[in-house]
């Protein structure tokens, strides 16, 4: 029944996000809706220090990283997880119209390049043993993996887009004053030497009355110097139960994938449903 169940909710996960992409049209950066968009594009440096993969010590704008250890207990073999971990600095995407920053963090990446390789190190030295090496390499007690994004390379990204900059935000006033008002509390007594004209440390109603005034024109203020700056296009990963990927291989192959994956989860979900079936028939003899 566990078999089944969990079969039934592999199959609805992965056929909901190909729905989602194929449901979710081709956007051009520049003229995006604000939403749930995704775009088709190449990699490109951003102004941010380039990254070293931890593993390879090799350039890259992305890297993720496995390193596992050969267990063995009897007849039990696997390989255990000793650390992992991503890399989190914003992606620039560009395509024919303008410039997209990504923010990587929760989203499922499928990079281009992938390195698998083993020694017997914990921490490897150098990059990953290959040919020869690799093939008569006695030590092979641990198990590196690392999968990096490149500049140059082709990226396919569906996520939750947002703009900023550039005079498109309309201002929310009451929720932009009260941002400066709790913003200016943080900092209690430089409120009070501002705005206790009296100088009892409490701050009555026409007091008060003066703080919300300033706040107002604060919150204005920022708003037109935010406008005044560049538009500046973002992607992330969504409030909502959408799926956040990026990916170096298409939506169609994607989507193939997901499927399969689907259809994984249907033999599942049969399988479990026919043995629960089955032990339940015998115990009832």
């Amino acid at each position: 029944m566990a078999a089944s169940a969990g079969g039934a909710w592999w199959f609805l996960r992965r056929f909901s996000q190909a729905r989602h992409l194929l449901d979710t049209p081709t956007s051009k950066i520049r003229s995006a809706a604000q939403g749930y968009v995704e775009f088709y594009g190449v990699l490109h440096d951003s102004a941010e220090p380039q990254l070293l993969g931890p593993l390879t010590n090799t350039p890259c704008l992305w890297w993720r990283y496995k390193i596992e250890e050969y267990t063995s207990n009897g007849k039990k073999r696997s390989w255990r997880t000793l650390e992992s971990g991503s890399s989190e600095a914003l992606l620039q995407l560009d395509d024919s119209t303008g410039s997209c920053l990504i923010d990587p963090r929760g989203a499922h990446v499928r990079p281009l390049t992938r390195q698998v390789w083993k020694g017997g190190l914990r921490h490897p030295l150098g990059v990953a043993k290959t040919g020869w090496r690799a093939l008569f390499s006695n030590d092979q007690r641990y198990r590196y993996t690392e999968e990096r994004l490149h500049a140059g390379q082709p990226l396919y990204a569906i996520g939750d887009f947002h703009s900023s900059g550039g005079g498109r935000q309309g201002l929310d006033l009451p929720a932009a004053q009260g941002a400066v008002i709790r913003e200016w509390k943080g900092d209690f007594g430089g409120l009070l030497q501002r705005f206790d004209s009296d100088g009892n440390g409490q701050l009555d109603a026409r007091e008060w009355q003066r703080v919300q005034l300033a706040a107002s024109l604060e919150a204005e203020d920022r708003h037109r110097q935010q406008s005044t700056r560049p538009v500046q296009h973002h992607l992330a990963k969504p409030c909502e139960a959408q799926p956040f990927i990026l990916s170096c291989a298409g939506e169609d192959e994607l989507v193939r994938q997901f499927y399969w994956q689907a259809a994984g989860g249907v033999v599942l979900c049969l399988a479990g449903a026919l043995a629960a079936a089955w032990l339940l028939g015998i115990n009832s003899f």
